[in-house]
């Protein structure tokens, strides 16, 4: 038993040193010299400033008032569970996140309350990509449901 670890831990030693060794030559590649004339680098492009036309552009996130998402299950922030403060629901929220980074909440009968407990950085570990933009609140509620 004890050589058989042996054995697997020299295995191990000699993969990482074969391994480093071909880290090594590979860090090394022959720059093509330029005297030659056979390899001749071109010339640095540089890229376009607008690589999509206007039409075509994502808003970012300053552009926007803000972003929402659903949340279907109970919020738990620090061990405890959201509800809204007026009608005790405490579940199928909508979230916002604002531009200044604030999180409010809003639930199925439209009261909306701020969460000092998440930020936007929460917002953004938890939401997806954004998949529509919308020009008002209104219409964003109705696409997601509410």
């Amino acid at each position: 038993m004890f050589f058989r670890r042996a054995r697997a831990d020299r295995a191990f030693r000699e993969a990482q040193r074969a391994g480093y060794e071909l880290l090594q030559m590979h860090a090394e590649w022959p720059l093509p010299d330029p005297a030659s004339g056979a390899e001749t680098l071109a010339a640095p492009q540089t890229p376009p400033s607008d690589f999509l036309p206007p039409g075509l552009r994502v808003p970012s996130r300053q552009d926007v008032a803000g972003l929402m998402m659903r949340w279907l299950q109970p919020l738990v922030v620090d061990g405890e569970v959201r509800t809204c403060p007026e009608c005790g629901a405490y579940r199928d929220w909508i979230v916002l996140c604002l531009r200044d980074d604030s999180v409010w909440l809003r639930c199925r009968a439209g009261h909306t309350t701020k969460e000092p407990g998440l930020d936007a950085a929460w917002y953004n570990r938890h939401s997806g990509p954004a998949d529509r933009f919308h020009p008002t609140l209104e219409e964003g509620l109705r696409h997601l449901g509410h």
